[in-house]
């Protein structure tokens, strides 16, 4: 069974066609890339994925599970999460509570707007846990408005690893880092187990294709070239979609 399939996926927008007939299969535990230049479909496609958007045609089938019609809440309780290529944290509160708020949304507590969340221990223990894993255990107590950049990535990956995933969809993880923290993000990637699936949106390339056990390329909403990395590296569609010849 695999992780993840995509079958004839297709995506308009008005006269804009972003997702053209996208095949793609994911094996369980694999390390997926998808790579394209900007405007090539990527983020619409993770989109589609999670239910934000609806596919005009085509099918998404999650360990063997039709989710295509399913709401975004049902994906996440299927074990289908995402980071974000823009991060939408809530900067007045503490790391803490950001990650526990990730794993309130998995709990029944979400429709009991008079619960106390800090006193929900297990949801607070697992999100410490959580950021034991990205290595912001020490500083769960602080205000997201005084953490840096990279910091927030990890508090998102941190977010996102709290529910426990089956597949994690991470959008552009090292965008905006510093070197120092680009490298982090790395090891921390590394060490996720292999019982969850990642599928990578990335444009640096760098560090990306190190992580990568397979690769997808996408161009204008199409899979042009699927392979490993020497495969596609040495793929001349390749050099022509990001050289233009």
């Amino acid at each position: 069974m695999t992780a993840l399939t995509v079958k004839a996926l297709n995506k308009s927008f008005g006269g804009l066609r972003v997702t053209a007939n996208v095949d793609l299969v994911v094996e369980p535990g694999e390390r997926r890339l998808i790579i394209g230049p900007n405007g090539a479909g990527k983020t619409t496609l993770f989109n589609l994925m999670t239910g934000e958007i609806a596919p005009d045609s085509g099918s998404i089938v999650l360990f063997g599970r039709d989710i295509t019609r399913a709401a975004c809440r049902r994906r996440a309780h299927l074990g289908l999460a995402r980071t974000y290529q823009i991060i939408t944290l809530f900067s007045h509160d503490t790391i803490l509570r950001n990650v526990t708020l990730a794993l309130l949304g998995l709990s029944p507590l979400r429709w009991n707007v008079l619960a106390d969340l800090d006193g929900q221990r297990h949801l607070v223990d697992r999100a410490r846990g959580a950021l034991g894993k990205v290595g912001l255990d020490h500083i769960a107590e602080r205000p997201l408005a005084q953490t840096s950049y990279g910091e927030r990535r990890r508090v998102e990956i941190a977010m996102a690893l709290a529910q426990e995933p089956k597949v994690l969809l991470l959008d552009e993880p090292f965008a905006g880092l510093s070197i120092d923290e680009r490298r982090d993000v790395q090891k921390l990637l590394r060490a996720i187990p292999r019982e969850v699936t990642v599928v990578m949106i990335e444009h640096n390339m760098d560090v990306a294709l190190d992580l990568a056990d397979r690769i997808t390329l996408l161009h204008f909403g199409e899979v042009v070239v699927e392979g490993t990395r020497a495969e596609v590296v040495a793929d001349p569609r390749t050099g022509e979609v990001y050289l233009g010849g």
